[in-house]
């Protein structure tokens, strides 16, 4: 919003609204240079596609969360499965290497950067992991499993953004009351106003039901406190 004065603008969050809109410009222009750069090399866009999850998310905390309140749970699952699969899957990884080297070196040494040879033995790896919990818990296919290891968890933060967007909006939370007024009556618009109507969607979020709104805030009149 326009100020006529450095105080005006501090009041009205400027330096917030200067950082963070510069630094969502630069993450989304980030992602773009990912694209062009994998697309002039002749790769498939997946880091573009990956690096747009924290994208969202953070478009979603930064611009999104201060106008309201949305919830985490959304995305918990698939970052906690993909960190959790990933996890498990480093460790089979590595109890499964394929030794190119005599004891005396090290493993590392047996191995060329961008080899089209496999530096672990798949098959022992998840055939041990499929016996351990169940068959159809592992992967017999590479690519199936690490397409697998980044979409989990990148579709978990979509829905963790998507979640906090959605809820952030929720229109049963505003009242609509001006907390600013000039000797006219006109509005003056303020960051309190949204800081007012982020606590109304809190308390909505804390009702049984989300979609009826608070009988304290429905109330005409401030309900007492006193015993």
């Amino acid at each position: 919003m326009g100020s006529s004065t450095v105080d005006e603008w501090l009041y009205n969050g400027g330096p917030y609204e200067l950082i963070v809109l510069h630094f969502l410009l630069g993450v989304a222009c980030y992602m773009g240079r990912e694209w062009e750069l994998s697309f002039r090399l002749g790769m498939r866009p997946w880091i573009a596609v990956a690096y747009s999850a924290p994208v969202a998310a953070a478009t979603a905390v930064f611009l999104i969360y201060p106008i309201g309140q949305g919830s985490f749970s959304d995305g918990v699952a698939g970052v906690f499965g993909g960190s959790l699969f990933s996890a498990m899957h480093g460790s089979l990884v590595t109890s499964s290497l394929i030794r190119e080297t005599t004891e005396n070196e090290s493993a590392n040494e047996g191995y060329r950067f961008g080899q089209e040879e496999e530096t672990y033995n798949i098959v022992a790896a998840h055939g041990y992991f499929g016996r351990l919990i169940f068959q159809y818990a592992s992967f017999n296919n590479s690519r199936s499993l690490h397409f697998f290891l980044a979409a989990w968890p990148v579709v978990g933060i979509w829905f963790t953004a998507l979640g906090i967007s959605t809820m952030a909006f929720n229109l049963n939370g505003f009242n609509f009351n001006q907390s600013v007024v000039d000797s006219q009556g006109r509005v003056i618009n303020t960051w309190a106003d949204i800081i007012n109507r982020a606590n109304l969607g809190m308390e909505v979020m804390h009702e049984r039901n989300a979609h009826n709104f608070p009988l304290d805030l429905a109330a005409v009149e401030v309900p007492s406190i006193e015993g």
